[in-house]
């Protein structure tokens, strides 16, 4: 800040400041040059001769540089003994001691984390009172409010403002008034008041987009919100709201109120209009009651409960629709997830972690009319989970309930999966630890599970059982500095006891399988170059060997075991099926090779190409029900890309290649264009060869784009991008029934302190029938959004979305320091 005016005197005595201002207006700091007094606790005065980057320890002729310092604080105490020094400025600076001070022609005054500068100032001691006059403008603590007139109180800031405009630093809201009246520092009101969150430019005829015009409005600065009495909210010169008392945030903080309501139209409902009221309880509870009218069906009641401890978080949703008019009867759901620990009582025990996940709907058809269902896996298998958990040390235990609503369709039913009630877990593990007569270094663990498998015999075709299952792993890693070699044993014991007897006539069984696995590798590096950079290349073969015994496994039931997808993620693993109800006869040799190309600064991954196969030596014998024995010798190609040459671009894609029949039996490819904030393209293919094949694309882009206008460069949003149309949406085409799946396509538009959205989503709820929804939303940007909301539906669906008003730090005072 650069003061045209002599080193400044530092007064010291309060007693003194008034006389000291005369002397320096009578030194003849007038004119081109400004008084400058500081009024306030003594401070040394720098030597004589000294220039200002000396006294600051730099060389002199060099520029100052800025320094953070803890004094430049956001917030200053309110307390008049906190409030430090006040620093006055002037031309002419007049007065009498301990009375009155006057300072005439470009007046300034400072304290604390106020500014107020004026034509003319005038402050009369005893009374604390302050008048301006002439291009008034207060600045504080990053508030600003500027016009002719000013009387107030400094130290309780207490007074009024005539015809002012105002802006606030939170969230940009301005406005101008007739009157302000400061009541203290943290509260105003304005009379006869207009609030926006519009930008002026320089033009005289400017008016805003939008504007709240209020016969009155009440500031509250420190909860950050305002009221306006007797408000008509105006969008292009158009009323479109008015409301006899309305309030409104002035930052992102919560409060309680009426929050927008939500307009839409479906196929499946009807017009529909939620309007969800916000209560705020405290800092780490709220709820939200969103009754919804649908045209086609009645009102549906719904609310949600959410809560944040120290130690446990959940939330609690609900929704009650009362005589459903399409389907003639009361329709309900709820969802419960809790997540945390509780008190054991026992220091020696400790605390127990515990997690809920509790859905429920009141028919099968929930899932068709309203999709949207938390805490769900699939639409259809509704999950009661409640799980106990205790860990200490190397021993981790737990007790687990499970449950499954299922929702049968005629046209499509499925088999439910098994509850679990209950299931008791435990494990001990260790690693890098000794072994008795082996020495150290072994990795080794003991896993025991006790379940309850139940489910209703008529759709299950199999007994209930209670099965016990333990599995013991013994390996000891040699890592060497170019590769490793693991070997490793495993012994796979379970047993059965059923509620009514197998074909064979029994009522229970047991089943115990070895295996032992040999993994190991080495990676080799070198130094390469290509289309002119330097990378290094690795080169990373890799060799698996899996030896398990056959044990007949086909009398069991299966409870809870499915087929391995076939990746790179689990072709180096042990057992070709997930769960514990079948352990795979294997003898089969697993090879593989990788090779990347790393940045030799940073180690980032350019680029990774690998492929694997597995030669097996005996037929696997052991499947699941239904399913036919291997017995191909060498198994599917798996062969895989990863390119991310340069950040815009990224490229991967995964082909199983068939050798017999010379065709690829899975592939799936996928390129992402991202070349800056909201510019993106994404596209993706996806084939199993005689089941599915279909194409992924999804996109946010500059529509202005298309006309060349790339002027204004597209920066982490807040308003970079205003006078901007945007194209967002995503497309899901099956080439095998040639007809979209999915697709939602829409377009935003952002007018800096507005923002406009129109998307058309339409989604499969059945083999042959679909949902259609219009979503319409006018965000006026600080105050409100009106319409449907499609943020969520843009956000889950759309890859790499970026909403344009991503959330950023809070602005500091210093931004508007003047």
């Amino acid at each position: 800040m650069h003061r045209a005016s002599p080193s400044p005197f530092i007064l010291s005595p309060i007693a003194q400041a008034v006389s000291t201002l005369v002397v320096c207006a009578a030194l003849g700091m007038t004119g081109a040059g400004r008084a400058h007094a500081q009024v306030g606790p003594q401070s040394p005065v720098p030597l004589q001769g000294a220039s200002a980057a000396q006294v600051a320890g730099q060389p002199a002729g060099d520029a100052p540089k800025l320094k953070s310092s803890p004094q430049l604080a956001e917030e200053v105490s309110s307390d008049p003994q906190d409030r430090g020094p006040t620093f006055v400025f002037g031309d002419r600076i007049s007065g009498r001691p301990d009375l009155e001070t006057v300072i005439d022609g470009n007046a300034e005054l400072r304290r604390g984390a106020t500014s107020i500068r004026a034509d003319r100032i005038e402050y009369y001691q005893p009374e604390d009172q302050l008048k301006s006059r002439g291009n008034v403008r207060i600045n504080r603590a990053g508030n600003r409010f500027e016009g002719p007139e000013l009387e107030i109180k400094l130290d309780r800031f207490e007074g009024f403002f005539t015809t002012p405009s105002y802006r606030f630093l939170s969230n940009g809201g301005n406005g101008q008034a007739r009157r302000i009246d400061f009541i203290d520092e943290g509260h105003l009101t304005a009379q006869r008041a207009s609030y926006t969150t519009c930008e002026r430019d320089d033009e005289a005829s400017w008016e805003p987009s939008w504007v709240l015009r209020a016969r009155s409005f009440e500031f509250d600065l420190e909860r950050e919100v305002g009221v306006a009495n007797g408000a008509v909210v105006r969008f292009k010169d158009v009323p479109i709201l008015a409301f006899p008392k309305v309030s409104f945030p002035l930052s992102d903080k919560r409060k309680s109120g009426l929050l927008p309501p939500s307009v839409g139209m479906g196929s499946l409902n009807g017009f529909e209009y939620k309007q969800p009221y916000y209560f705020d309880i405290a800092p780490n509870r709220d709820a939200t009651f969103s009754p919804t009218f649908m045209l086609k069906r009645g009102v549906d009641f719904a609310g949600e409960f959410r809560y944040l401890e120290q130690k446990y978080s959940g939330e609690l949703q609900g929704s009650f629709l009362p005589g459903d008019k399409l389907r003639n009867r009361d329709r309900w759901s709820y969802g419960y997830q809790h997540r945390g620990a509780i008190s054991s009582g026992l220091s020696s025990v400790g605390d127990l972690g515990i997690n809920l996940n509790m859905t429920r709907v009141s028919d099968s058809d929930y899932w068709r009319d309203f999709p949207a269902l938390k805490g769900a896996t699939t639409p259809r298998l509704l999950p009661q989970d409640a799980t106990l958990s205790w860990s200490r040390g190397f021993f981790s235990s737990s007790m687990r309930t499970l449950k499954w609503q299922t929702l049968q369709d005629v046209t499509s039913p499925i088999i439910p999966p098994y509850d679990r009630l209950p299931q008791f877990a435990m494990a001990y593990t260790r690693v890098d630890a000794p072994v008795a007569g082996l020495g150290n270094g072994f990795d080794w663990s003991v896993e025991g599970d006790l379940t309850r498998f139940s489910a209703n015999r008529q759709l299950t075709k199999q007994p209930n059982s209670d099965r016990a299952f333990t599995r013991l792993q013994l390996s000891r890693p040699w890592l060497l500095p170019a590769g490793y070699i693991t070997p490793k044993v495993q012994l796979h014991a379970a047993s059965y006891t059923f509620d009514s007897a197998l074909p064979n006539g029994a009522k229970t069984a047991s089943r115990v399988v070895p295996t032992f696995s040999l993994d190991s590798g080495v990676q080799f590096e070198r130094s390469a170059e290509f289309l002119g950079r330097s990378f290094t290349q690795t080169l990373e073969p890799r060799a698996f060997y899996v030896r398990t015994p056959y044990r007949d496994q086909s009398l069991l039931p299966n409870y809870d075991s499915g087929s391995n997808d076939f990746n790179f993620a689990t072709v180096f693993t042990e057992n070709a099926f997930v769960g514990n109800d079948r352990i795979s006869d294997a003898n089969l040799l697993t090879l593989g090779v990788t090779s990347r190309l790393l940045d030799p600064a940073t180690g980032a991954e350019a680029v990774r190409i690998g492929i694997a196969q597995r030669l097996r030596f005996e037929d696997q014998k052991v499947t699941l029900p239904g399913a036919l024995p291997v017995t191909d010798r060498i198994s599917d190609l798996l062969v895989g890309a990863s390119i991310n040459w340069v950040p815009q671009w990224s490229f991967d894609s995964t082909v199983q290649y068939n050798p017999k029949t010379k065709q690829s039996e899975r592939t799936s490819i996928s390129v992402r264009y991202n070349p800056s904030g909201y510019r993106v393209i994404s596209a993706a293919f996806r084939r199993q060869r005689n089941v599915s094949e279909q194409v992924d694309v999804g996109w946010q882009w500059p529509i202005n784009d298309l006309w060349g206008d790339k002027g204004k460069d597209l920066g982490p949003g807040q308003g970079q991008g205003a006078g901007r149309y945007y194209a967002v949406g995503r497309l899901n085409y099956s080439m095998r029934d040639k007809r979209l799946v999915d697709s939602i396509i829409g377009v935003e538009y952002d007018g800096c302190c507005w923002i406009g959205r129109v998307v058309l989503q339409r989604s499969q709820t059945g083999t042959g029938s679909a949902d259609t929804k219009i979503l319409f939303q006018l965000e006026l940007v600080g105050f409100s959004r009106l319409g449907s909301n499609p943020l969520e539906t843009l956000k889950s669906n759309v890859p790499r979305y970026q909403y344009l008003r991503e959330n950023t730090s809070t602005p500091s005072r210093f931004t508007t320091y003047d």
